[in-house]
């Protein structure tokens, strides 16, 4: 019987999310890690065959995370708690909303690991699938003047507004709330007649 690995896959990876979080990507080293965890170098290989695999697993791992309270706020029809979700996950998950609004997946991965390319891919999948079926039932809308307003409500602006503030490693302030949800309330407000 083999002997009990001490530190589990969510443990390099949430090492690896706090130096990355705190010092950028080039914080998150072999080394750094293992000393984090308090772990040899070696057992980070054990793990993970390459830091870009490490690094692309913790990308993936922090985006279905985000989509959890996303989908939900979209299958309960309540585009604001949609929009909001952004803000709010941000407070609740500062490191990780660090990572995913202040690099996009190819500066924490610049060589995504060819196992895991069909999981980048289809990555935002449910996300996309959930906004499409909120659309039609909420609005009676699927078209695509519709989808990028929807998405600049409940994406761009909530993106916009919590990338400001944790570029200086601050969560966004309560007001952020009233702001992304005025915003939201204003572009879904004026969207045009779909064309007939």
């Amino acid at each position: 019987m083999g002997r009990r690995a001490k530190f589990t896959e969510d443990d390099f990876l949430d090492a690896a999310l706090r130096l990355v979080a705190s010092g950028g990507v080039r914080a998150a080293t072999v080394s750094a890690i293992g000393s984090t965890l308090g772990a040899p170098s070696g057992s980070v290989y054990h793990r993970f065959a390459s830091m870009e695999l490490l690094l692309a697993r913790l990308w993936i791992r922090s985006v279905r995370r985000y989509h959890v309270g996303l989908i939900e706020a979209l299958e309960g029809d309540d585009t604001i708690a949609a929009a909001l979700h952004m803000v709010r996950w941000s407070r609740e998950h500062l490191d990780e909303a660090t990572v995913l609004l202040l690099y996009r997946a190819e500066e924490l991965a610049a060589t995504w690991p060819d196992e895991l390319g069909e999981q980048l891919n289809t990555l935002n999948s449910a996300a996309i699938a959930a906004s499409i079926a909120h659309g039609e039932r909420r609005y009676g809308r699927s078209d695509k003047v519709f989808r990028d307003r929807l998405a600049l409500a409940i994406a761009d602006i909530p993106f916009a507004v919590c990338r400001r503030h944790l570029v200086h490693g601050n969560p966004p302030p309560a007001d952020a709330d009233d702001i992304v949800a005025d915003l939201c309330r204003h572009v879904l407000g004026s969207i045009p007649q779909e064309d007939t």
